[in-house]
């Protein structure tokens, strides 16, 4: 049976207490600390906006946690789990969804069973793109879900292309539909995708799910921000709804150019002769090479 003394991290309950930690039990019965639980969250819905990212190494994952963010995202490969075992364990105590395959479910069945397989590694909730009946099956079964409205990208196909979904009044209603739909299935969030900001900020109003916006303007319980975009680890161009905070594409550049300049000073200097010199080798003790020839023969071969 896992202790009760500690959660994640080795954190005593008093100490947990006096940062804001609350003591969470998983469904997959491990014991921890987080920043939120899902109450929580509900709860600070029209009072204040939260900050989520989405994490692709556990350093990202260490560094958001430590910075402060509200929530995380990670994707999760049921094949491949070990790097969102590794992200969950970089931040242990920020409430995390694991982000899963939509098509790696094709029952209510399965569903429950991914949904599962992520809760017991560590998810706090799960994100999906999936249809109002699978998600109200692994709600049923006590698993907290995000859906996924608006611009779903693996579903694109339906809206027109990776573009903006809302536009006309049909596409407006059609995007409020979903979002009720995924409500009614009884999810707790939904992360809504570049439609315009004034239809995010009216259907924030109309719906009890918390409304992460990515894309979506500053209406939403959420701002989802991906953690590549807000380090700015890759070059130009950038997608229109993101902001780089820092340049790390640009540092990688230059940290390649120091490897490339540090292979070619190397190169230059063993043909030289500059390498090795004299600091970089070990003297024979005086006389070891007058008896090893005398031993061996002055001449090779």
């Amino acid at each position: 049976m896992a202790s009760h003394a500690t959660g994640d991290g080795g954190i005593p309950p008093r100490d947990a207490a006096q940062r804001g930690l609350k003591r969470v039990m998983g469904l997959g019965g491990a014991y921890g600390t987080r920043n939120y639980t899902v109450r929580d969250l509900r709860d600070a819905k029209g009072k204040r906006v939260l900050c989520e990212t989405l994490p692709f190494t556990p350093e990202e994952a260490a560094a958001a946690e430590e910075a402060g963010i509200d929530t995380m995202k990670v994707r999760f490969d049921p094949k491949r789990p070990e790097l969102a075992a590794a992200l969950r364990k970089a931040a242990p105590n920020t409430f995390m969804s694991f982000s899963v395959p939509l098509v790696a479910a094709a029952s209510e069945t399965e569903a429950v069973r991914l949904a599962y397989t992520a809760m017991e590694l560590g998810a706090d909730a799960i994100m999906c793109q999936w249809s109002p009946r699978f998600i109200r099956a692994a709600a049923e079964a006590g698993v907290p879900v995000q859906g996924h409205a608006g611009l779903v990208p693996r579903k694109s196909t339906w809206t027109g292309g990776l573009r903006a979904v809302g536009k006309t009044l049909e596409e407006a209603l059609w995007v409020l539909e979903e979002v009720k739909r995924i409500e009614e299935a009884g999810a707790w969030a939904v992360e809504v995708e570049v439609i315009p900001a004034p239809l995010l900020a009216e259907i924030t109003r109309r719906t009890t799910l918390l409304t992460s916006s990515i894309g979506a303007g500053s209406g939403g319980d959420i701002q989802f921000l991906f953690a590549e975009d807000i380090l700015g680890n890759n070059g130009p161009p950038y997608p229109r709804h993101s902001k780089q905070y820092r340049d790390l594409h640009k540092m990688r550049l230059a940290m390649q150019a120091e490897r490339v300049g540090g292979f070619r000073d190397f190169i230059a200097d063993v043909r030289s002769g500059g390498f090795p010199g004299p600091g970089h080798v070990i003297d024979a003790p005086e006389g070891l090479m007058e008896a090893f020839l005398e031993r061996v023969g002055k001449s090779g071969g």
